[in-house]
Order: C-alpha cells, then sequence, then structure tokens
C-alpha cells in the first residue's frame, strides 16, 4: 500500500493562528496509557478510538475487519513508517490554503515558533473527526506550550469545511491538493487492491479528494522547531491510531525550549 508516490482565539486556519487570517522522539505506535483524562480534563484520545473500533466490532462483518486489518500490515509491511521524514530530518516548506483563500507558508509559521503539523484523511473517516476534537480540545494548552497547530488534508476545500461544520470545529484546514506536501514527506501509500472498491465506491473517495487515485496519507503528526527541524514523529500504518494531544504537548514544550 506504499507509493512514494491547521485558535490563538479558536480561528484556525488549518491552525490554531490568530495572527494569520495536522518530547523529541519517534512514536510508531501509542504507548500504553492507564485509563485517565489529560490534566484531568480531556479523555484521552486513545480511550475515544479504542472504544469506536471496539463499536465497529458489533456492525462490521469478521470478513470485512479481516480485510482491513489485512490492508494495515500491507501498508506497514512496506516500511512506510520508517522510510517517511523522521525525528531530525528537515521538514518540508509548502505554501498552502484553505476553503477561506488564505494562503501560508509552512516555514513563516516555523520561524516565529514550533509547529504541529498534523494530517486528517478525510471527513468520511470517523477516527481523523475523533482526533480533530480532540485537538481542538488541546488547543489552548498547545498554544500555551508555544505552538500552533497546523492541518493538512487531500480533501478538497469544500468538504473540509463541510468536515469542520460537522463536527462544529472552528477549523480552515489547508488543503494538500494531490498530497503533494505528504509526498515530499514520504506519507503516501496505495490502497490496497482489496479495499479499493469500499473507498472508491461506497467512501466516495475521488469526490472528497478530486482525483481518481486511489492513495491516501498517513494520519501523521509531527512537531518542528524554530529551525525546521522535525523534533518529534507519530507514524502509525494503523488509521485507528493517533497521537495523543499530551504527548504532542510535551514535545512542543521541548521544541520551544531549544
Amino acid at each position: 500500500m506504499n507509493t512514494r508516490t491547521i485558535p490563538l482565539t479558536i480561528t484556525m486556519i488549518a491552525f490554531a493562528l490568530s495572527a494569520v487570517s495536522g518530547c523529541t522522539g519517534s512514536a510508531n505506535s501509542q504507548d500504553e496509557r492507564t485509563d485517565t483524562t489529560q490534566s484531568g480534563e480531556i479523555p484521552m484520545l486513545s480511550k475515544q478510538l479504542e472504544e469506536k473500533a471496539a463499536a465497529s466490532v458489533t456492525r462490521i462483518p469478521e470478513d470485512v475487519r479481516q480485510t482491513y486489518a489485512q490492508a494495515i500490515e500491507t501498508v506497514r509491511a512496506t516500511g512506510i513508517e520508517k522510510s517517511a521524514r523522521q525525528v531530525g530530518d528537515t521538514a518540508i516548506d509548502a505554501q498552502l490554503s484553505g476553503w477561506d483563500g488564505k494562503s501560508v507558508k509552512l516555514s513563516d509559521l516555523w520561524q516565529e515558533g514550533p509547529i504541529v503539523l498534523m494530517w486528517y484523511r478525510g471527513g468520511w473517516c470517523p477516527y481523523c473527526n475523533i482526533q480533530l476534537r480532540a485537538m481542538q480540545q488541546s488547543m489552548d494548552k498547545i498554544e500555551n506550550a508555544g505552538a500552533k497547530l497546523v492541518i493538512l488534508t487531500p480533501e478538497l476545500p469544500e468538504k473540509a469545511k463541510e468536515t469542520a461544520e460537522a463536527n462544529e470545529l472552528n477549523i480552515v484546514a489547508l488543503h494538500d491538493k494531490g498530497s503533494a506536501v505528504a509526498q515530499k514527506y514520504g506519507l503516501v501509500f496505495e490502497l490496497p487492491e482489496a479495499i479499493v472498491p469500499a473507498y472508491r465506491d461506497k467512501l466516495k473517495l475521488p469526490e472528497y479528494n478530486g482525483n481518481d487515485a486511489m492513495e491516501l496519507p498517513l494520519a501523521a503528526t509531527y512537531v518542528i522547531d524554530k529551525s525546521g527541524k522535525i523534533t518529534y514523529a507519530f507514524l502509525d500504518a494503523d488509521y485507528k491510531k493517533r497521537a495523543e494531544p499530551a504527548d504532542v504537548i510535551e514535545a512542543v514544550k521541548t521544541a520551544a525550549q531549544q
């Protein structure tokens, strides 16, 4: 399944940013944690994702679940988690815009301070929607730690707007057209043949992304410091696993001190 083929108020232009109007170390899987909340306030994202996955067991046939599980392992077997940009690598710069028409250059942001760069796959993905809501809930903590949140997505700007509205998010995600930036980070993979029909015909991926490419980016999260260096990377082939906000916040605190 591999080819190399974003409020300082809560106004987000794909990142918590009011000025312009998706820990050092790499995490390739979610660490084990106790069933608590972050700072006693925000439910842990991993717990929410696990509950969503458990609920799917009762409504998705076993054979279908096995097909998706195998697809995840197919992605992992390509080595994409290791071949994508890692901690210590130089971040990729890009000029992007969201559905509000505002343009943002990534390096202009990280030169002001650390950024959290996060991809979500699309509004059709329930795990992405859970993560987006969790990150918005964590925005104050991310900002207080010294960073801006930058969210990228391959879905069309109008679809990203629908995703924000459906989840009651104050987010304007930047459009990574054709996953061009994700490609440069080494995050893009081809969908395994067995699940292409579901993504193409049921989830309507071409309608969301505006092209017929049967590919997606990993739901990756990076922290990038002021020098443009990656200081934290969450890369997991399993789309049900996402960077824990508490870990991201700790990574931001470390990056802000460098």
